[in-house]
């Protein structure tokens, strides 16, 4: 099993025993060409992926593309391989099924390669999602974003923006409505007016350095 630095393309991943991570997976039309093209050319700059993200934010909370995770039948079948996989393959922390996108809080088990596990998982739902759309071809893009998580105050911001992101995107009043994602469990009170609002980590999580 290969850890460390490693890339596939243009995007850089970190894959280490004991690191929490933000997984990012995007389906294959959710981006124009030229915004994939303007991201693999920031992404040989200073802080160019950092303003790739960005960008590729707008595009995916805007709802570009085909959406077909927003059909219900789908996204349930997703949220369901997610769970498969908790705990053995990964143990998941939070997670939102968008109509273009979905972001995964997760630890990956110890003997268990990023690259690896979610090239299965890809591999597994779009041929479920492909069959379901009566449809052949790439379902998810080939690349997907990952960010290692530093301390508790990384964690708990990227919980937040993982709960609220269906509320900023427009598709529900409050968090918990959203009936494809973690938040939905908690109760969390996130409405439009404090979509910045963050919190600690759930009790026994453990913030590896």
């Amino acid at each position: 099993m290969k850890l460390g630095w490693t890339s596939r393309g243009y995007l850089p991943h970190r894959d280490e025993v004991g690191l929490i991570q933000f997984i990012t997976l995007r389906l294959a039309d959710s981006l124009p060409q030229e915004v994939v093209e303007e991201m693999q050319a920031l992404a040989k700059t200073p802080n160019g992926l950092v303003e790739g993200r960005r960008r590729a934010e707008k595009y995916l909370d805007s709802g570009y593309g085909s959406c077909t995770l927003g059909r219900s039948e789908i996204a349930n079948m997703v949220e369901k391989a997610m769970l498969h996989r908790h705990p053995d393959v990964w143990e998941l922390f939070a997670w939102t099924i968008m109509p273009n996108h979905l972001h995964m809080l997760l630890r990956f088990a110890d003997d268990i390669a990023m690259a690896k596990v979610l090239q299965v998982f890809k591999g597994w739902t779009a041929n479920q999602a492909n069959g379901m759309l009566g449809v052949r071809g790439t379902y998810w893009f080939r690349e997907y974003h990952d960010r290692y998580i530093r301390d508790e105050r990384h964690f708990a911001n990227c919980l937040a923006y993982i709960d609220v992101n269906s509320v900023k995107a427009g598709l529900c009043e409050r968090a918990e409505d959203w009936a494809f994602g973690s938040a939905r469990f908690r109760g969390l009170s996130y409405g439009r007016q404090d979509c910045r609002r963050s919190h600690r980590p759930p009790a026994g999580v453990k913030i590896d350095p």
